[in-house]
């Protein structure tokens, strides 16, 4: 049976359930109610760019089906079993989405390390750092590269309800040159070691990414240049000439797949925004001829300003190479300075944070660079939520809180907009409906 609940009575009364009292069962998250209202003190509308203060959000199903003050949603029929939380001091957005993570790799294990884990192993990491990622607030993110698809069988399994996370796009296996950033370098010929994805040729790279498709990629990844933590190769190298970039693109968007590139070097990201890249990964030496070429096709950069902090204070000890330091000494400041070019050229930045180099769970320590390096908190958080929505596609059902949108919802006890260090303390989670943390 339905009832008519007035807002202004139920919020005052004891019908109201307090924020503690609608959160997470001890051994997991809250079922999903039939129908949930939520009452914010403050809404970030990151369509609008604005603060909402005191808004009501209805949910039904995991569905938002309305969005108002009390005076406009005061008529609407609730059922007697409604939920209602209230979250009248806390701010809410939201949830946060992630460019570029690799929830399969160890931030602990790098570089000659890295040959003591089988890809069983590499998929139990996966799960403990889904969970971690959905803690910290990011409710959707896309895994850039991932050994044997155990990015695409993490997916299944969290889609599945056997395990928590967040809503994943796996790339599966990354794509590369012989002897490129993709492939792994760190053993002599002898052991004819080659990563599963590389290729070279326009042929090759093609059949490389009907493979990809085959095994449940929903993105492409592929190495346009070479890398900071591969061994043997060049920063500013260009891996793949124009041809095999533009067959990767081409095969890709025929399959209804969108292309990120890695790419550090100038070159190299003239020349993947030429073939059609939908985004391009770290951007480090991007020109300002590529800023303009990337502004003029639409094409995200997703710059991971924070990892460099990480990767030159705890890198030796998680094993990096010291060529690789090395490297990464000569990229960072760099890269930062080409952000705030890019970003004061009006440029569409995603916000990507190379999770997995650095710890999963610590991705919002990522938007403090973004605001020091040329964005407002709003637009850095526009950048983690609709900008990322509309790279991945997927805006239609995430990225904002507004009705038809599934229900991946946040809150933090500190205005992020005075402060956005708040995002690195998530005090709740909702994903689908579903509540996964409340503080």
């Amino acid at each position: 049976m339905m009832k008519h609940i007035a807002f202004s009575t139920a919020l005052s009364t004891a019908m109201f359930f307090g924020f503690s009292t609608a959160g997470l069962a001890a051994d997991g998250p809250t079922p999903e109610a039939e129908t949930q209202i939520i009452y914010a003190g403050t809404l970030i509308d990151v369509e609008s760019g604005k603060a909402l203060k005191d808004r009501v959000i209805v949910i039904e199903g995991g569905v938002i089906t309305a969005i108002g003050s009390e005076a406009t949603i005061d008529d609407i029929d609730l059922p007697d079993d409604a939920v209602l939380i209230d979250m009248s001091e806390m701010t809410i957005l939201p949830g946060l989405s992630d460019s570029h993570v690799h929830l399969t790799s160890d931030a602990t294990v790098h570089g000659y390390k890295r040959l003591t884990v089988s890809t069983p192993r590499a998929a139990i990491t996966g799960v403990v750092n889904a969970k971690k990622t959905l803690m910290a607030g990011f409710t959707t993110v896309r895994n850039l590269g991932a050994p044997g698809f155990a990015d695409v069988d993490l997916m299944n399994a969290i889609n599945d309800g056997d395990i928590v996370g967040p809503n994943i796009i796996p790339a599966g296996r990354s794509i590369g040159i012989t002897g490129g950033h993709c492939d792994n370098n760190l053993l002599p010929y002898e052991y004819k070691v080659t990563s599963g994805g590389v290729a070279d040729g326009p042929w090759a790279v093609r059949a490389k990414v009907r493979e990809n498709n085959k095994y449940g990629a929903k993105v492409i990844k592929f190495c346009g240049t070479g890398g900071v933590l591969s061994k043997g190769t060049k920063i500013g190298a260009q891996q793949f000439s124009f041809e095999e970039m533009k067959a990767i693109v081409e095969e890709a968007h025929l399959l209804g797949l969108k292309v990120a590139v890695h790419a550090h070097g100038a070159e190299g990201i003239e020349t993947a925004i030429r073939a059609g890249v939908d985004s391009v990964e770290h951007s480090s030496l991007i020109s300002d001829e590529g800023i303009r070429l990337a502004k003029k096709n639409g094409t995200y950069l997703s710059m991971d300003i924070y990892v460099s902090d990480y990767i030159l204070s705890e890198g030796e000890a998680a094993g990096i190479l010291e060529e690789s330091l090395d490297k990464e000494r000569t990229v960072g400041k760099a890269q930062r300075e080409r952000f705030e070019a890019a970003a004061q050229a009006g440029v569409k930045i995603a916000f990507g944070s190379d999770a997995g180099v650095y710890p999963h769970g610590q991705n919002g320590r990522q938007f403090a660079y973004m605001v020091k390096w040329g964005l407002s908190p709003m637009e850095a958080i526009q950048a983690s939520t609709i900008g990322n929505a509309e790279l991945f596609g997927t805006s239609k059902t995430h990225g904002s809180i507004a009705v038809g949108k599934r229900a991946d919802i946040i809150a933090v006890d500190e205005d992020p907009l005075d402060d956005v260090q708040a995002l690195e303390d998530i005090d709740f989670v909702m994903k689908d409906g579903v509540i996964y943390k409340q503080d």
